[in-house]
């Protein structure tokens, strides 16, 4: 018998084959905490259920189905019983994110297949044969801070941008830079990415012995670092901290990269807005830097299509954080060339007060 005698209540048999979950499922929810039974007998350990459970037994049914890990589950169901808005919003956060992960992939696959098969892979690859970049870098200590920690560079190969933090913070930025000035000549065709990730490991265990003098402690000082290696017929990407890329294309202004800090990951769950982001008093705390730590210097890699015309944008958290997008757009739109858009750009931020430092690099894929 599977009824307990209490119409109110299901045995795990019966909840299970309601809410689409097996039995072994349940028994795991349950030690996770995302779905405890209603009750457990004391004598022989059955778990029973309730039929308003079946709710968020059948939302968590749904959001393994879309592959959401099980600790985001908790708390997009958290979330659901107080601000279904808000949860709503956190799972259209999530397959956003999935969405350009996965385009990332597809992008390293169809460029690996490519290589394989002694074929270029990728749009425009033949009209990138006749193609250069125009480019263009700047950094400014800022009206505020006492030393400039943020470094830029821009060559015909290497757009980078990386924003130093705690006493050796500059040392860390120019040292993560110059590892990637490197690979201009060094690295070409598919050892790019093997090539960008190498190149930021080394730095981030090189940074490990004098990551925290003059702080205290381990890790009082990194660097966040955003790269782009040109590749015959793509921009490969490295990205680690909350630096930022930005591409520029048929007049729209889109951002490339994905910040990695705590407030960039509770906008993504949900319980932030882009707008309450800005403001937020832990905006500058970061979840992933070359810090010496290996848990927090995994970068995003991925491959980046180029076409005529495009123009991108490194920059610092000094950037953005004072110049609204509308202002960055504007510059990005009509300054004729990359040096005046590095100029105007860090102008608008000391104009803003010139809270941080800032530093910029803009490139423009340009024919013949």
């Amino acid at each position: 018998m599977e009824n307990t005698g209490d119409t109110d209540e299901l045995t795990i048999g019966a909840f299970a084959r309601a809410s689409r979950l097996s039995p072994k499922a349940l028994r795991l929810y349950d030690e996770l905490g995302l779905l405890a039974p209603a009750r457990v007998d004391g004598t022989t350990g059955y778990r029973y259920y309730t039929g308003e459970q079946l709710e968020r037994a059948r939302l968590v049914a749904w959001l393994r189905r879309v592959g959401m890990p099980l600790a985001r589950i908790g708390a997009v169901c958290d979330l659901c019983e107080t601000d279904p808005g808000a949860a709503g919003r956190a799972i259209s956060a999530y397959w956003a994110r999935v969405e350009t992960e996965t385009a990332a992939r597809r992008d390293m696959v169809t460029f690996l297949v490519g290589q394989l098969s002694g074929r270029p892979a990728g749009r425009g690859v033949e009209a990138m044969s006749d193609m250069r970049m125009r480019y263009a870098a700047g950094s400014d200590r800022g009206l505020v801070r006492p030393v400039n920690q943020d470094t830029a560079y821009a060559g015909s190969r290497l757009l980078a941008v990386a924003d130093g933090f705690g006493d050796e913070g500059a040392r860390a930025s120019g040292a993560a830079v110059d590892a990637l000035v490197v690979l201009e000549e060094s690295v070409r065709g598919a050892d790019v990415l093997n090539g960008l990730a190498d190149a930021v490991d080394r730095v981030n265990r090189a940074g490990t012995a004098g990551a925290g003098e003059g702080s205290g402690e381990p890790g009082g000082s990194g660097t966040t670092l955003t790269a782009m290696l040109w590749t015959g017929s793509r921009l490969a990407l490295v990205h680690v901290g909350d630096t930022r890329a930005y591409l520029l294309r048929g007049g729209e202004v889109s951002r490339i990269t994905h910040d990695h800090t705590l407030v960039q990951s509770m906008v993504d769950a949900g319980g932030l807005t882009a707008e309450e982001a800005m403001s937020h008093p832990q905006r500058s705390l970061l979840l992933r830097a070359l810090d010496g730590g290996e848990d927090h210097a995994r970068p995003d890699l991925r491959l980046h299509d180029v076409e005529p015309g495009d123009r991108y944008l490194l920059c610092s958290d000094g950037l953005f954080t004072v110049v609204s997008p509308d202002d960055l757009r504007r510059v990005l739109v009509t300054a004729p060339d990359p040096e005046d858009a590095v100029r105007e750009l860090i102008a608008l931020a000391l104009a803003a007060g010139g809270p941080d430092n800032v530093a910029c690099a803009v490139g423009d894929a340009v024919a013949g």
